[in-house]
């Protein structure tokens, strides 16, 4: 959703890196390109001019004429500003002192109100609650079923009583779940209300009327960050009508340029506590400011990556890993447990967008884009279809076993063999960090450098043996060298053809 800002803002910066002070004229320059680029990502104006007056006051004073280097002091106050206008730190949801707590989501129809319930009740749920999804939708055609259904893939428990689609009093659902919860020992209520195309008086009623009947400990206002600024318009009208505690952003993931999610803390002075930023019902987290801030300044986000992962490895197999890769120079690492650790990966979220929280990975976004998700299922594909035997020794597997895997997996013969290739080098390279040394290979990551196909030589050059000084010809000549020992090894007579070896794309160029 930042990438234009982001884009912008890293282009203002790079003007300024070499520079041992900055004058009045650089700061003025500096101050102008980051309101373009806050003006076109659709912030607001009054927080706009907020920002821009703070970054100018901070640039010119002692902080950055003193600095060593004023570029980065320069990022530091832009880092610092982003983050208060974010809502500074992070808020959390204030529970109540005798359960149930209750959390009453409020906004207009086609934000997300309905859906994003079950994420927060599943998040909830991690947390060690036990949460219940009340339905005071009940105008909204199939809103009470929809509930269900994600009530039903969250693993939490709907409260709904009245079947919808214009039938039943929202008030007297809301009320009536309180005593249920507490009958069930439900410890949160999370209630979903109507919303409307716009906002109106109908709307308000409704929504104030449920807020008296329950007095909710919470009222998050949930907000599409997609419809720009007439979500501030909204978000204030919401505020002096019904008033909320807190904002939940909903299509985070969304293309839009990301302007309200900027503007609404600073224009309601309430903060933004949850962001979804997916369609699946766990792509959805507490909002950190000072994490935005440095995503948006494409610093990374560090300590997300690190919780996702917490969360996904247990600490035992972590442990039993790296015992694995500092034997024996990581040879009782095996396909099994690259697999493993494979699956768990995945299991953390989109490859691109952990990617994404790797610092300066803004400058490879496109490349990031084009992550084919799949080639994680090519590549566990094939390792399922070998052998237990294959697996654990990698190294008996001939032509005719990669023959045979490959038909089994549905992808060519070179993928095999490059797959195993990549194992053997990424096992040599982690064993070396686990024993103390060097960063990790990870075959099978698609895009960067780890999909089935990808391909990396390594060829050993006979002492004595004069290599050809044009690119091309080296080339060619190393690849002749390469098949004929492919052919020893397979057993076919010299100059035979292996229909398992195919040239590999980064060299054909070079052939044509």
């Amino acid at each position: 959703m930042f990438d234009t800002l982001s884009d912008r803002l890293a282009a203002t910066f790079k003007s300024l890196r070499g520079k041992g002070r900055l004058s009045p004229e650089d700061i003025d320059a500096t101050a102008r390109e980051i309101r373009i680029a806050l003006l076109e990502a659709d912030v607001a104006l009054p927080v706009v001019r907020a920002f821009i007056a703070k970054v100018k006051e901070r640039a010119a004073g002692a902080e950055v004429s003193q600095a060593l280097n004023p570029a980065q002091q320069v990022i530091k106050i832009v880092n610092d500003e982003l983050i208060g206008i974010l809502g500074g730190e992070t808020r959390v949801l204030r529970f109540a002192k005798q359960p149930p707590t209750v959390i009453m989501l409020a906004g207009l129809q086609g934000a997300g109100k309905t859906t994003l319930a079950g994420k927060l009740g599943l998040w909830l749920k991690g947390q060690g609650h036990t949460p219940l999804l009340v339905a005071c939708d009940l105008q909204r055609p199939n809103a009470v079923t929809q509930l269900s259904v994600v009530a039903d893939r969250a693993g939490v428990s709907v409260y709904a009583p009245e079947p919808g689609n214009g039938v039943g009093d929202p008030v007297k659902v809301a009320k009536d779940s309180i005593e249920y919860a507490k009958t069930k020992q439900h410890d949160v209520v999370i209630v979903d209300t109507a919303g409307r195309l716009g906002i109106d008086e109908e709307l308000m009623k409704q929504a104030a009327d449920i807020r008296d009947a329950v007095s909710p400990d919470e009222v998050l206002f949930v907000v599409d960050a997609m419809i720009g600024q007439d979500a501030v318009n909204t978000a204030e009208a919401f505020r002096d009508g019904v008033g909320f505690d807190g904002v939940v952003l909903s299509k985070l993931d969304g293309d839009a340029r990301g302007g309200a999610a900027l503007s609404i803390a600073h224009v309601t002075g309430k903060q933004i506590m949850f962001a979804s930023n997916g369609e699946k019902l766990d792509e959805f987290d507490a909002f950190h400011p000072d994490r935005m801030a440095s995503r948006i300044l494409d610093m990374g986000d560090l300590l997300t990556l690190i919780e996702q992962a917490e969360k996904t490895f247990s600490q035992a197999e972590a442990e039993k890993m790296a015992s694995k890769l500092a034997s024996s120079k990581g040879k009782d690492f095996t396909l099994d447990d690259f697999l493993a650790q494979m699956e768990q990966v995945r299991k953390m979220g989109s490859i691109s967008k952990l990617l994404g929280m790797l610092p300066g990975m803004g400058q490879i976004k496109d490349q990031i884009n084009n992550i084919d998700e799949k080639d994680v299922d090519r590549t566990a594909a094939i390792i399922k279809s070998m052998t237990p035997g294959e697996r654990q020794d990698p190294v008996i597997i001939n032509g005719s076993r990669r023959a045979r895997i490959a038909r089994g997996s549905g992808v060519e013969v070179s993928a095999v063999k490059n797959l195993v290739e990549r194992f053997f080098d990424a096992r040599k390279m982690m064993s070396k960090m686990a024993q103390g040394g060097g960063m990790p290979g990870m075959p099978g990551v698609p895009g960067m450098g780890g999909g089935p196909g990808r391909t990396k030589k390594k060829t050993k050059q006979a002492k004595g043996k004069q290599r050809s000084g044009n690119p091309m010809k080296r080339k060619a000549e190393e690849q002749a060298a390469l098949a004929r020992r492919e052919e020893a090894a397979n057993g076919l007579p010299a100059g035979g053809q292996d229909k398992s070896f195919e040239l590999p794309d980064e060299f054909k160029k070079f052939m044509s």
